[in-house]
């Protein structure tokens, strides 16, 4: 499958601590939806790398704008100097994303530091030095994106110390047995009244569907309960869409679900279409809080600001936001009818092409990691390539490209299938997964 030697060679050369491997993948190339592997096998990719890549690979608008880009550089960052891409692509996030009041944008290279750059900015500039977030969130991996996270794959991460985290509304596993999510909010309005008084929260960090934690969409009119909590307390509502934004969930931001509007709005991944560039859409008193108060050399870089226009006019063009809630209908469809005899699959959740399949012992609803691991595997053999996610390590995810077609679609569901019944008959050997953690 996969010349050994490439593997091999990143071994000795790149640091494990930049890896998250879940089979041996080695890629030379891609286009569209496939992604080559070295030696030339071509596999179907229902990961868009995490949904960085929306526009699945070698997009020829992409291209286009990143040679234009290039061709007559306008420096390289909007640190001392301003170029027209970091301009426009500020002025039209402030278009696309809806907000009161006078607003500013802020850029950045990932989901990551602009999430730092919220739970720096937002205590100083409130004077509120409390935060809150979601038990299974992961906002990043700088420090202090990590530092309001709540994913067990950050155990042992110092926390920010004014961080509260509540547990996520998750109708597969509610809060003291409710689903509607009632019994969670009178828990976060006891706190704000008790031990963590509402009028200390700067503010609260949420997905609107929660990513890495599980892929687990909220209960109907959870969010939008929250935020009129939030609201009543000052508390600012902070969106992190780094995942699940940017019409993956057949809306342009995913939070046009919940029939709210957050105050702050985080985007990264899918924003440069594989290029590295995040963002940060909120009030003008917050983002104008101090010069210098959070800036990188590359901040801006016209070549990614080109890349994410061309991503946004993408998106508008082609009507991808409507594609991906058609295409995701019929790959959440296929995949409930092809799995629909095996006791394994839990739960099937999602919007669009956000989905999450979850996967438990065949005998009871407890978490199977094991069988998680060994499906992604034994797909990446059949010609696949996803990952799974969860606290529990159990969530086989699906982010594809936005521009994955029905076909592709029905193909993706029969190769998942094929590998929860494979990996569930003894198919996928520990010896061929040791060394292959993932999460």
């Amino acid at each position: 499958m996969t010349d050994a030697a490439l593997i091999a060679r990143d071994g000795a050369a790149l640091s494990p601590l930049q890896k998250l491997r879940f089979f041996p993948l080695a890629v030379t190339g891609g286009a569209g939806c496939t992604l080559i592997e070295d030696g030339g096998r071509e596999l179907l990719d229902l990961s868009a790398s995490w949904g960085a890549a929306s526009l699945g690979h070698s997009h020829p608008v992409l291209r286009a704008a990143v040679d234009r880009a290039l061709s007559d550089q306008a420096g390289a960052s909007i640190l001392s100097g301003t170029n027209e891409p970091a301009v426009a692509l500020a002025e039209r996030l402030l278009q696309l994303t809806p907000g009161a009041g006078e607003r500013r944008v802020w850029l950045g290279h990932s989901g990551s530091d602009a999430n730092e750059t919220v739970a720096r900015v937002v205590p100083a500039a409130t004077g509120r030095t409390r935060m809150m977030a979601f038990s299974g969130a992961y906002h990043g991996g700088t420090q202090g994106s990590m530092a309001v996270s709540g994913h067990t794959a950050q155990v042992g991460v110092a926390k920010s110390g004014g961080l509260k985290l509540v547990p996520y509304p998750d109708p597969f596993r509610p809060f003291e047995g409710d689903a509607s999510g009632a019994a969670l909010l009178a828990h976060i309005e006891h706190l704000f009244a008790t031990t963590c008084a509402g009028e200390d929260v700067g503010c609260f960090f949420l997905e609107p569907i929660q990513a890495d934690g599980g892929l687990i969409v909220p209960p109907p009119d959870f969010l939008k309960r929250l935020a009129e909590i939030c609201g009543r307390y000052g508390i600012l509502t902070v969106c992190d869409e780094v995942k699940v934004g940017l019409a993956r969930t057949g809306r342009l931001h995913c939070f046009e679900h919940e029939d709210f509007i957050p105050d702050i709005v985080v985007l990264g991944k899918g924003l440069g279409g594989g290029l590295p560039i995040s963002a940060v859409i909120g009030p003008a008193e917050i983002m104008d809080h101090a010069t210098a108060f959070s800036m990188q050399t590359l901040h801006g870089n016209p070549v990614c600001a080109a890349a994410a226009l061309a991503v946004l006019s993408a998106i508008e063009d082609n009507g991808l936001a409507a594609r991906a809630q058609s295409v995701g209908d019929v790959l959440m469809a296929e995949i409930a009818s092809a799995t629909a005899q095996l006791p394994q699959v839990g739960d099937i959740r999602g919007r669009g092409l956000a989905i999450g399949i979850e996967l438990i012992a065949a005998d009871s609803n407890a978490p199977d990691a094991d069988l998680a691991r060994k499906t992604v595997f034994r797909a990446w053999q059949l010609g696949a390539v996803f990952y799974y996610v969860g606290m529990h390590s159990n969530v086989l995810e699906l982010t594809p490209p936005l521009i994955l077609d029905e076909a592709e679609a029905k193909r993706g569901a029969a190769i998942l299938a094929q590998a929860i019944e494979d990996a569930s008959a003894g198919l996928v050997s520990d010896v061929e997964v040791e060394g292959f953690a993932g999460w």
